[in-house]
């Protein structure tokens, strides 16, 4: 049930595909979009409820907060209609905020906005296509594929997140009453407002943490820290920074990669090749993230210049701004414009750029220590929570 909102505090539900711990729970909440869109609108004294089914075999373990997170069994069709039908009996929000131009998303929100007549946001933080290849991607079946794509029990039509179904509603994006977006690429593909993932910088406070403290805690004590605190694959650029580590071979420099990839065995791989240099750490949730970011010496974000690249907002750069970090980065998208002159850039896919900027990081420490202090005061004034509260606070007056 829906706590009781006041007679005049009007309440959004944020729609979201997936709330499985492979989807937008997959950090306990706190590391994905839509909760940081939640606090922000909490901010501005909305009542919240994040709403969405769970595709996976289990729900992901959210902590208990002050947002309220429900989820319906999501699966595919033509089960799905029948998911969907239950999760719009639930979805009763005064502004609808679907998470992604996706039939379990804005396909549902624009049923609500014809049916109910609720305003719908759509906020789009990534390219869906682009992994699929792009506009170049096209269906064009035989009768005998069509054929088993719907009828087969795991034909490909029966994914609700099949590319086809993208597409269609990449093209129906026209129809929300308004879109938010959180890099430029996506603004030029699809326009919006420009709402940049914020971080809450109360928690993100390199004040209320020990650096070595926190080495001690998670096995890092001895070593300098290269950080990489997500999941791994290979257009994050985690390659080019181990090349950079053979080449400077100094045995006391590790990466540390937090929380690892749950969409396939790529941590593995780079296991197998570059396990000298690596150091693992699990999960941990969204709550204990500052904690860990404390311990590192840099945080790395190597992008690689690709459209999944482009299209996205590394949550990473402002955990490391928050935390007034050295951060080594990648002049991929809007990277250069988030960290100004804050950081430290190289371009994509030149390793030997990377060992030459971890080389001179280390040489002198507390200058660039001196630049992540200035990237904290740039976080808070245009990445954090707060601002996004602005931003969003604008939006929803147009509506």
């Amino acid at each position: 049930m829906s706590p009781e909102k006041s007679k005049n505090q009007l309440k959004v539900s944020i729609l979201v595909s997936d709330l499985s711990s492979a989807g937008a729970g997959r950090w306990g909440g706190g590391g994905v979009r839509s909760f940081l869109i939640a606090q922000a609108l909490q901010k501005l004294d909305y009542q919240v409820e994040i709403i969405g089914f769970n595709f996976g075999d289990e729900p992901a373990v959210i902590p208990q907060s002050e947002i309220l997170v429900s989820h319906i069994a999501g699966y595919n069709y033509p089960q799905f209609i029948k998911s969907a039908s239950q999760l719009l009996k639930k979805l009763d929000g005064d502004i609808i905020y679907a998470m992604r131009p996706k039939a379990t998303t804005f396909g549902l929100a624009l049923i609500k906005k014809i049916k109910n007549h609720r305003p719908v946001i759509l906020d789009i933080d990534d390219w869906e296509l682009s992994w699929h290849g792009g506009e170049k991607w096209q269906y064009r079946p035989s009768v005998k594929q069509l054929y088993r794509d719907i009828f087969k029990k795991d034909g490909a039509l029966r994914y609700p997140d099949h590319p086809l179904y993208l597409k269609t509603f990449e093209g129906m994006v026209n129809k929300a009453d308004a879109i938010t977006i959180h890099t430029q690429f996506l603004k030029e593909r699809f326009g919006g407002v420009y709402l940049p993932n914020g971080k809450d910088t109360n928690l993100f406070n390199p004040d209320l943490y020990n650096p070595e403290e926190s080495k001690t805690r998670y096995g890092l004590s001895g070593y300098r820290i290269l950080m990489f605190p997500g999941a791994p694959r290979p257009y994050k650029g985690v390659e080019e920074v181990l090349i950079a580590l053979d080449q400077l071979n100094e045995p006391d420099l590790k990466l540390v990669i937090v929380g690892g990839s749950p969409y396939d065995d790529y941590d593995a791989q780079l296991m197998e090749k570059w396990g000298r240099w690596i150091i693992k750490l699990p999960k941990y949730p969204s709550t204990q993230m500052p904690q860990i970011v404390a311990a590192a010496d840099v945080i790395v974000v190597p992008q690689r210049n690709t459209p999944a690249a482009l299209a996205q907002f590394p949550l990473k750069l402002t955990d490391g701004m928050a935390m007034a970090k050295p951060i080594l980065a990648t002049k991929v998208g809007d990277i250069p414009e988030i960290l100004g002159d804050t950081g430290y850039l190289v371009d994509s896919d030149y390793p030997e750029q990377i060992a030459a900027q971890i080389k001179l990081i280390f040489q002198d420490l507390n200058a660039a220590n001196e630049r992540g202090k200035q990237a904290r005061k740039r976080c808070i004034e245009k990445y954090s929570i707060e601002a996004m509260a602005t931003t969003l606070k604008s939006v929803i007056t147009r509506l």
